[in-house]
């Protein structure tokens, strides 16, 4: 079966550069998925795992926004941060979570857009670390 390069990177490092079957991500517009030879196409990312088939098996990446950038035969997905499920310490995660809803439940004039973000940044987190 034909493949393609996949890098994941972030400001801070390389997170995941190797050859996949397919990929799945949730763009702005909906969800795409990505073979060899596809079309060429930038587009925006939601936070949500990133889904990516290699020879039958599936791994799951939490991407937290960004961009991907598709070539003929190598997709680029420059993320703001991203995670591999061995990397998610589900503990952080999950008092994150905690916190995003506290906030989200006051009534405070604290920035609402703000603890959205990060209440979907923890629940990408745990998702996948669920999956490994």
């Amino acid at each position: 079966m034909s493949t393609f390069l996949l890098e994941i990177v972030t400001p801070e490092r390389k997170v995941f550069a190797e050859e996949a079957n397919m990929i799945i991500v949730k763009g702005v517009a909906g969800e795409l998925g990505i073979l060899p030879n596809h079309i060429p196409l930038v587009t925006p990312l939601k936070v949500a795992p990133v889904t990516v088939k290699q020879n039958g098996k599936q791994l799951y990446i939490a991407v937290n926004g960004g961009f991907m950038e598709v070539r003929k035969d190598k997709v680029v997905i420059l993320a703001e941060s991203a995670e591999l499920p061995e990397q998610i310490d589900l503990d952080r995660a999950q008092a994150a979570k905690e916190r995003a809803e506290k906030r989200l439940a006051s009534k405070d004039n604290y920035d609402f857009k703000r603890a959205e973000v990060a209440l979907q940044k923890a629940l990408n987190r745990i998702e996948v670390y669920g999956r490994k």
